[in-house]
């Protein structure tokens, strides 16, 4: 089980955006800079009109996930997070203290300050946790929240049910020490590689994700996940009262039954009644990329469509 999810935590360390093939033969929707909105934790690019969608990449990741998806979901006004630090983003105020906290009250920050009327929140992985915590700390801002492949308190599938915080921050410290640890260009990009192809089954798109690993900044990844591994949503869950949408997948070669999953899941999300927690078969936790149809239609279901 602990060798599973350090290959997991190893994988969302490396996770990154690999919608560039995907988005290939898609014709590229008009793109602007978020008028008189400046920030040194997240930029963001708005595609698209219609009803405001806020859109979450995860944990080293591009908002190039989103690309083929903007593309096959129209009719809205997508904001498109790109997190200092990741994908080749300089690091601005994330290369110093916690990342997680703060970016998500500057996509609330964000949402404010634009004057956007309760827009549906998307995020994936990591992505998922800032639409958790934005949803759950800011109900008045938001109309909906989907998360894609997140739990909110991850240190309870290795801690157990009795896990806390603080037990589980001895082993998110290793984690945030290992991911600095100096290493040759050639390992990490030979470790991404091994990580991605757990993280995206279908083989054209991995090299996207690989090289976006490769240029993020290594400190705001640390931090990011040591943060995430010591943070605990599941307070902020109950607190959610808009329509929420779960999509989980079970991770490749998983030691563990697909009624274990199931009803880890349902656990962790019971704090939100009205939650509808899915699984999406035959994907990795690239939903979009791996089951690009399934994404879509479950997208378009959320959002009212």
């Amino acid at each position: 089980m602990f060798r599973f999810l350090a290959l997991l935590f190893a994988a969302l360390a490396a996770a990154p955006a690999a919608a560039a093939a995907a988005a290939a033969s898609a014709p590229a929707p008009a793109q602007a800079q978020a008028p008189a909105f400046t920030s040194e934790r997240i930029g963001v690019t708005v595609v698209g009109s219609g009803p405001d969608v806020v859109l979450i990449p995860g944990l080293t990741s591009s908002p190039e996930v989103w690309a083929s998806t903007v593309a096959a979901v129209p009719g809205y006004r997508y904001h498109l997070v790109h997190v200092s630090g990741f994908a080749g983003r300089p690091a601005g105020a994330n290369a110093s203290g916690a990342v997680l906290e703060p970016v998500a009250e500057e996509i609330a920050r964000y949402i404010r300050e634009q004057r956007l009327s309760r827009p549906a929140l998307v995020g994936h992985s990591l992505g998922g946790s800032w639409a958790m915590m934005v949803g759950g700390r800011h109900p008045a801002l938001v109309s909906r929240v989907m998360v894609v492949d997140m739990m909110p308190f991850m240190a309870a599938m290795f801690g157990g049910p009795t896990a806390t915080v603080e037990t589980i921050r001895p082993m998110a410290e290793q984690f945030r020490r290992g991911i600095t640890t100096p290493q040759s260009e050639q390992v990490r990009r030979q470790q991404a590689e091994g990580t991605i192809a757990t993280m995206v089954r279908t083989e054209a798109l991995r090299a996207g994700p690989v090289q976006h690993s490769m240029t993020s900044d290594l400190v705001v990844v640390a931090q990011a996940m040591y943060d995430l591994i010591t943070t605990d949503l599941r307070p902020e869950v109950a607190r959610i009262e808009v329509p929420f949408t779960v999509l989980w997948v079970t991770p490749p070669n998983a030691p563990v039954t697909q009624e274990q999953m199931t009803a880890f899941y349902a656990a962790s999300y019971a704090g939100a009644e009205q939650a509808v927690v899915r699984q999406i078969s035959h994907s990795y936790h690239f939903i979009m990329f791996d089951q690009p149809e399934a994404f879509q239609r479950e997208l378009r279901t959320f959002l009212g469509n």
